[in-house]
């Protein structure tokens, strides 16, 4: 069964970090394409960066602007993205899923984290 499990997201103010975490299980993680998406209330999921399972460099939305990395651990079988320079429009439930968001918004994904930025 493909789990996927996110962790880490809080309340922050403007400007403020947050570190998410994603713990996958039940597929081959270390050679899929992971994404990370989010959903702000009332709009449709966004993609945020797409992690390869090589050490080609992630690719992130335009939004982004430098502010997130993401990562991954094969290992460990997990995914991570770490935000920093919040804005407000950043508030979003964030997703780990298995899929290329570029291509497809279909694929697995977990229950989510929600990130709240607020003054």
């Amino acid at each position: 069964e493909v789990q996927l499990v996110e962790s880490g997201g809080g309340l922050v103010q403007p400007g403020g970090a947050l570190n998410l975490s994603c713990a996958a299980s039940g597929f081959p993680f270390s050679i899929a394409m992971m994404s990370w998406v989010r959903q702000a209330p009332g709009e449709e999921l966004e993609c945020v960066s797409v992690v390869y399972p090589t050490l080609q460099s992630p690719y992130y939305g335009d939004f982004v602007k430098g502010r997130f990395t993401a990562s991954r651990d094969n290992t460990e079988k997990a995914l991570y993205l770490q935000l920093s320079s919040l804005k407000l429009e950043d508030t979003a439930m964030y997703y780990c899923m298995w899929s290329d968001c570029r291509q497809s918004m279909r694929g697995h994904r977990g229950q989510g984290t929600q990130v709240a930025v607020f003054p």
